[in-house]
């Protein structure tokens, strides 16, 4: 087999990329290294890159005989979207187009495509489910939906079997720490390591669902894996339960956990929570990590 791997040198994609290695896969990674969020990029050298942008003519050939492609290159954060739109449109609707057009064009069995649970917006009352409508207030869950619907597109009318998967708010092993809007986990454990006080945005009762970063590769496997023609489909991958900003900082820093108050962010939903669902019962899929065990081990 012969998977392509966009954004195959970032945090996600990375265990993406060991996981299909570890299958026996022939990998193929497209990443331009433009991701500042990372302190680092992560490579495996059994597989082969490509120092490219997605919207790059050259990626073409990447594309040629790969049975599966695994879509993960984005401009990634909320926040940032808002000071560059243009930048976030470019990448993560023109973007995925070229690599469902590159894909179409390879004869690839399947484009499994990394969405977002910023898709539901403010709207929507948890658990979320993949049929409430969509509530975008944000350029970056704009574009998410923008590309799920373009997904489906390829689907329907030019045969590539196509699936989108919503995560809910991804952790573990290689997460971003680096500024002011990385993940909030990784966030709070930098500044834990350094002795500061965790930043908590608002009142910190705001719940999110924390998925770990083995348990989305897993969604990602199976739904390679699937021999059902899955044609545009979405499912959510979150693990169905959630936990406020407050209580994940007294799991991170127990009594040492001083917190400063920062503003409410613009465009984020005020709760979050997965119904998975259709996850579970389409693709086989369930999570395994528990938020608390993993922040115990890794401490």
């Amino acid at each position: 087999m012969k998977s392509v791997v966009t954004g195959g040198a970032g945090f996600i994609g990375s265990h993406v990329v060991d996981r299909l290695i570890e299958l026996g896969h022939k990998v193929e990674v497209i990443d331009d290294l433009s991701a500042t969020c990372h302190e680092q990029f992560y490579y495996n050298n059994k597989a082969n890159y490509s120092i490219l942008s997605i919207n790059d003519s050259r990626t073409r050939d990447v594309y040629r005989d790969a049975d599966y492609v695994f879509h993960l290159a984005a401009e990634a954060r909320i926040q940032p979207s808002f000071k560059n739109p243009d930048l976030t449109l470019e990448t993560n609707i023109n973007g995925t187009t070229r690599v469902l057009k590159y894909a179409s064009q390879a004869g690839v069995k399947r484009v499994i495509f990394s969405s977002t649970s910023s898709s539901y917006g403010l709207i929507n009352d948890i658990p979320l489910k993949e049929d409430m409508p969509t509530d975008c207030n944000t350029p970056y869950s704009v574009t998410k939906v923008a590309a799920e619907s373009f997904c489906k597109i390829y689907s329907r009318i030019y045969g590539l079997d196509t699936v989108s998967l919503r995560y809910f708010n991804v952790y573990g092993e290689r997460q971003p720490t680096k500024g002011q809007y990385a993940p909030i986990i990784g966030l709070f454990q930098r500044q834990a390591n350094e002795g500061n006080p965790l930043t908590i945005v608002g009142d910190g009762e705001q719940t999110r669902d924390f998925t770990h970063v083995s348990d989305v590769v897993e969604a990602n496997i199976l739904a390679m894996q699937s021999d059902q023609k899955l044609s545009g489909q979405i499912f959510n991958i979150g693990t169905g339960k959630n936990y406020t900003i407050n209580e994940l900082a007294r799991i991170i820093g127990g009594k040492f956990a001083f917190c400063k108050q920062l503003p409410e962010r613009k465009g984020e939903a005020r709760n979050t929570q997965a119904d998975n669902s259709k996850a579970k019962d389409v693709l086989g899929w369930s999570p395994k990590v528990k938020l608390e065990d993993w922040i115990g081990g890794y401490k």
